[in-house]
Parts: C-alpha cells; structure tokens; sequence
C-alpha cells in the first residue's frame, strides 16, 4: 500500500453544508440510513428521532429512513421511538432463524437485515447534549470522497455527575483500556481521537463484509479490519462538537473493557475468542468481600453478505 494508504484525515462537521451534501448525495444516486441502536431509552431515543426526522427528512432529504433497533428493552423504547417517527424493530425479531444475542454490535448488525440505505449512519440513542449537524458530519467524507469508506465522530465529552461536570473526562474505556491497546497493538489507527465513538458511519458494502462483536467490541473491530483490508486511509474522523449521554456504572463498565480488550485480542493473535467470560467481580458486604461473577458474551457475528438468506 502507499502512504495514502495509510493517510488519516480528519474534518470538522462545519465542512460541508446541507445543500451540498443533498446534490452529492442526488448525483451519487445514494441512499441514507439512520440507524440507532437502543436498549431502555425511553427518556431520550423520543428526543434523538424527533429532532432528526424534523431537520434531515422533513427539511431536506438527506436521511431516507430512520431505524431504531430495540435491544430487548423493558421500558417504553419502542413505543416512544415509534411514536416519535422511527422504524421500530425489536432485535429478536429480525431473522430469528439466526438467533438472538443481547448488546449493541447484534442490533447494528442486525439493522443490515431491515435497512435500505448504501450509507448507513449510527447514533446511540441515549444522547443528552448533541445535535443533529452530527449526521451530516458524519456522512460529509462519505458523499465527496469515494475513497472513505468509514467515518468516525469525536467530541468533547464531558463526565457529569450530579451537578458536577468535568469538561473532558468523559470515555473512560477509551483512555484506560482502548487508547493504550491502540497504542500497544494497532499503532496505525493512533490519530483517532475516539475509537469507541458510538456515533459512526460506513458503507453498506464495507460494513457488510465485517465480523461484527455483538457487545461494546463493535466498534474498535470495526477500525481494526478496515484498516486491515482497506488501510487507515480508507478512515476518516469528523469533530461534532460536544456530545454528552448517560454514564455507565464503574462494574458495568469493566464488561465493556472485557468485550473491548477480547475484540483487541483476538485480531491481534488471529485467535478466535470464547464466546462467553466469566467476569469475576468483588464488593465489600460489611467488611467481608462478596464475589459477584457475570458472564460476558464475546460472541462475533459473521460477515453479513456470507450468511444464508442475505
């Protein structure tokens, strides 16, 4: 490969305007798909839809459809994402010929089953503060560069707790399991400012070609196998701005690690993972220590296109 290869660039949303990126997306003849994986969202994926159906399907047709995929929620998520104008899918429930596997890497590869668009775009459904220029920053490199054939957003994100919030202490996986793993392993996809980004875009011809980890693993494998396949200059990154969501405890965190640390592991050793850990967990209960072990799926679906029916 040459340098461009290997070349990663990096853009700010403000890059492209609306307009520009409709008439790219007209001449390229090119569909777009919203895809936002949830599971209990009921208090923001409403919110998330709505203001993106408002601005990038009923102002100008840069989105075809948005798709929430419901990841076995037991609240109101799928409800409120129908009502607030989304295609609603429970996850279960596409091809369940294949199975079911609970996290976020099943339900976005699940959407490759219910979706139409060549550019498929995803966003976590439990955002706070954000905005919907991070779609059209998102899909800027893809519509104007032929050459992209994935997307990563990064953001500002601040840690808030309470009243408190530190501007830049958000993404704790990130900077203690994910960067020193890229650092140490994938030195090539260095310059991403976020690699675990849950907001991201591809295309549908790259992502269905992936093995996708149906965890938190999603989106590390992700940059790892396209770099591999198509090098890093097929990447591309695009800062949106400030981006703040909903905080997972410390312990719930640590099954994201292992999902993210397993997905490292294994395309780094070329060794397939377990399909199941036992995450082995420690609290105090009046001074004396409890154990607590949760299985952690490590389970990896396999390229789209190659799965019967596809």
């Amino acid at each position: 490969m040459s340098d461009a290869d290997f070349a990663l660039r990096t853009h700010r949303w403000q890059d492209w305007s609306l307009s520009d990126l409709v008439s790219a997306k007209e001449a390229a003849h090119r569909t777009v798909s919203l895809v936002v994986p949830a599971r209990n969202e009921a208090a923001t994926v409403g919110d998330v839809v709505s203001r993106v159906r408002t601005a990038l399907v009923d102002s100008v047709a840069l989105l075809d459809e948005i798709v929430v995929i419901d990841s076995d929620s037991e609240d109101d998520t799928f409800a409120v994402a129908e009502d607030a104008g989304a295609i609603v899918y429970r996850s279960r429930d596409i091809r369940p010929d294949l199975g079911s596997q609970p996290g976020k890497g099943e339900a976005m590869w699940k959407s490759l089953f219910v979706t139409r668009g060549d550019l498929i775009v995803f966003m976590d459904a439990d955002l706070i503060d954000w905005d919907t220029h991070f779609v059209p920053g998102l899909l800027g490199p893809l519509l104007t560069a032929p050459r992209i054939a994935l997307v990563k957003g990064f953001y500002e994100r601040p840690f808030v707790e309470g009243d408190r919030v530190c501007a830049y202490e958000g993404g704790r996986v990130t900077e203690l399991v994910a960067r020193p793993l890229i650092a140490m392993l994938f030195p090539e996809l260095a310059g991403l400012v976020q690699p675990l980004a849950g907001e991201w875009a591809a295309r549908r011809s790259l992502f269905e070609t992936l093995r996708v980890p149906t965890g938190y693993g999603v989106e590390l494998a992700a940059l790892i196998d396209t770099s591999r396949s198509l090098g890093t200059g097929a990447i591309a990154q695009v800062q949106l701005g400030r981006r703040t969501h909903r905080h997972q405890s410390l312990r719930d965190l640590a099954a994201m690690a292992t999902q993210v640390l397993a997905v490292a592991w294994s395309r780094a050793t070329d060794t397939p993972s377990a399909d199941t850990v036992l995450l082995r967990q420690h609290v105090l209960d009046d001074g004396a220590p409890v154990e607590r072990a949760r299985p952690v799926s490590l389970t990896e679906r396999p390229p789209a296109r190659l799965v019967r029916g596809w």
